[in-house]
């Protein structure tokens, strides 16, 4: 059994050490999201309000690529809120193994991002999840991620013409590969198929962000509809 008396430090380091490896995967993604925010005309200054405050990578792509003057506020949050309610999973999940964290829970909560929890998890099958350990994962990803995106964006504003480059495609590529991470075999291709029309189809008649969430809830709806009747239910 890991010994529970090690020292802060200790602990700090280690959570560092295991979140290390997805820094090193996010830092082209920080920057792409700085690059294309800076294209959207948003000030590094804003862009580092938003990875404060949101502080959810998929979300933020989505809401720069959204983004318009005015902002469609009830769209866009309503899009994020989808996109994150993993999120209310993951920390439940969760909960039992933080709730010696006292008041600590609230801004642990707040760095939990996908990466934090995966490693607060396989923490926790070892071990007691610490409270040096946790923060020294999250805040390493949250300030790591604060760097990235606002260094994206001082240097993405000097990219005139992202097209160019290709980096116009950037948001396309990254939830064309998000949404093949969903791929469970063939009983997926339906609600796929669901979400994508229904989103083409919103997209067409309706302006705004809300083909977003109509393509989001037809996969839902789909999902529901193609799950067979003796689905095991697990807790």
């Amino acid at each position: 059994m890991r010994d529970l008396a090690r020292r802060p430090a200790a602990e700090i380091r280690a959570g560092m050490l295991a979140i290390l490896p997805a820094i090193v995967a996010m830092v082209p993604f920080g920057l792409l999201l700085g690059q294309q925010a800076a294209a959207k005309g948003l000030t590094p200054l804003e862009m580092l309000a938003m990875s404060s405050i949101v502080f959810a990578g998929s979300s933020q792509f989505l809401a720069v690529s959204l983004w318009t003057f005015p902002a469609q506020a009830s769209a866009l949050a309503l899009a994020a809120l989808l996109i994150n309610l993993r999120h209310v999973l993951m920390g439940a999940s969760l909960s039992a193994k933080i709730e010696h964290f006292g008041w600590l829970r609230f801004p642990a909560v707040h760095v939990m991002a996908d990466e934090v929890w995966a490693v607060g998890e396989r923490r926790a099958l070892e071990g007691p999840l610490t409270v040096p350990f946790w923060f020294g994962a999250g805040l390493f990803l949250f300030l790591s991620w604060q760097c990235m995106t606002v260094l994206g964006t001082l240097l993405g504003s000097l990219i005139r013409e992202p097209e160019r480059f290709g980096f116009d495609f950037a948001f396309p590529a990254i939830f064309i590969a998000l949404a093949l991470g969903f791929w469970k075999g063939w009983r997926t291709a339906p609600v796929m198929a669901a979400s994508a029309l229904v989103a083409v189809a919103v997209h067409a008649a309706v302006p705004g962000a809300w083909y977003v969430v109509a393509g989001a809830g037809a996969g839902i709806l789909a999902a529901v509809l193609a799950a067979p009747a003796d689905a095991e239910v697990r807790p």
